[in-house]
Order: structure tokens, then C-alpha cells, then sequence
């Protein structure tokens, strides 16, 4: 069941931003017109999310390292999640088997993040016959991400939505990502921008016509909210 919608979660690279990651500012200022919690869920970290959030003008919420991280105000603490320390390990484990390079080492407190040097699949399968059960590789498109697989950006919605006394049902999300697949899950409608990745696009309630910004544009005025 869906309920009228309350707040509205969206990503943030290639979702509000174009291929090269500049913000669409036509699609800031529609945001800015919205009437409910607007949270931002993206895979960077914690001050790049807070940071744009203060930028754009919206709620301080934000989801960040792909729900291994959440705060709720601006100068308030991270919630950390998830446990960097078998994401550290399954780092580690391949190099074994491939270049790997880590990315914001020092700011992420629940993840490890690598530059995409790989096959993701080939990750995978390594990590797989390497025994590590507790953790994820995910690719957001801009990166890969080794996470905790007790944490995600759809069990990060429920978390806040709990925490600002709202059914995580009354929530839209929008993305573009593999990475998003679980925040559209989890809240009643879920939207993938036209550029998304194939498997979002499948499991989406609904795919908009246009690309990025402007997909979320399209998707605003869809659910009546501008």
C-alpha cells in the first residue's frame, strides 16, 4: 500500500547532478519548493553530503556511504551503521588478485571505497571464495564500495523514518544507481531517472522520461509536489 507521500529520499551523483557531477540547478530550485523532508542518500561521505544538503537548502538528513551513515543535523554527529573493520580486511584480501586503490580512507567510518580498477563480477567471485559472507561490492557508478551487507540506503531510510515518526511507505525515492536498488524498495514509490542502471530501471515503480536533474524534475511534478 501506498500512502500519500511525507518526505522523499534522492540520490545525489547522476541523479541530481549531470554525467560530470556539476549540480543541475534548475532541479535545485525545484527542490527547494518541496514541502516535506527531503533526505539525500548518496554513497560519498559524510561532509560532502551535509555540505551539498546546505548548499541545495533542503532538511540537514542525509544517508551517506550507501546507508552505513546517517545524521540528522548539520553540526550534529554521524550515526555510524555499519563496521568498516571486515570492509578494511576484504580490502585487503584483494590485492591479492587485483590493483587496488582506496579512495577517502581517511573520512569513511563504515566503508572502504575503491577506484574502479576491476570487473566488478571478478571482485565478487574473489570475495565469495574468499569467505567474506558479511559484507557487499557494490558499484555506484562512480566507484566500488565494500560494505556492510547488515546496511544499505533502504535500511537507512527506515531508520530516519522511524526517527521523524514517519511510515517509511509515505517516502518516495529517486536514484540511478545499482547502489539505489534497496532505497526504491524500501520506500512506497520508487523512481529511476532515464539514465539509470538497467536493473534499477526493471524494479522501479516508475522510469522517467529524461535524464538526471531533469528526470527528478519530471518525477516532482509526477507526484504533485511542484
Amino acid at each position: 500500500m501506498v500512502f500519500k507521500i511525507k518526505g522523499i529520499a534522492i540520490d545525489i551523483d547522476g541523479t541530481i547532478t549531470f554525467k560530470d557531477r556539476s549540480l543541475n540547478c534548475k532541479t535545485v530550485e525545484a527542490i527547494r519548493k518541496l514541502q516535506i523532508p527531503v533526505v539525500l542518500a548518496t554513497g560519498n561521505i559524510s561532509c560532502y553530503a551535509r555540505t551539498t544538503a546546505k548548499l541545495i537548502g533542503v532538511s540537514d538528513i542525509v544517508i551517506c556511504e550507501n546507508g552505513g551513515v546517517v545524521r540528522f543535523e548539520y553540526d550534529g554527529d554521524d550515526i555510524v551503521l555499519g563496521d568498516v573493520v571486515e570492509c578494511l580486511r576484504a580490502a585487503e584480501y584483494l590485492r591479492n588478485f587485483f590493483e587496488v586503490e582506496l579512495l577517502d580512507s581517511e573520512y569513511r567510518k563504515s566503508e572502504v571505497c575503491l577506484r574502479r580498477k576491476f570487473e566488478l563480477e571478478e571482485g565478487r567471485e574473489a570475495l565469495k571464495k574468499g569467505g567474506f559472507d558479511k559484507i557487499r561490492l557494490i558499484d555506484s557508478g562512480f566507484a566500488y564500495h565494500i560494505v556492510d551487507a547488515r546496511v544499505s540506503k533502504g535500511k537507512a531510510l527506515e531508520y530516519i523514518s522511524k526517527e521523524l515518526g514517519l511510515n517509511v511507505k509515505e517516502f518516495a525515492a529517486i536514484g540511478d544507481s545499482e547502489n539505489d536498488i534497496d532505497l526504491l524498495e524500501t520506500a512506497g514509490i520508487g523512481i529511476a531517472v532515464a539514465n539509470a542502471d538497467l536493473k534499477l530501471k526493471e524494479m522501479a515503480d516508475i522510469v522517467t522520461s529524461k535524464k538526471d536533474g531533469e528526470g527528478v524534475i519530471e518525477a516532482l511534478e509526477f507526484l504533485g509536489l511542484i
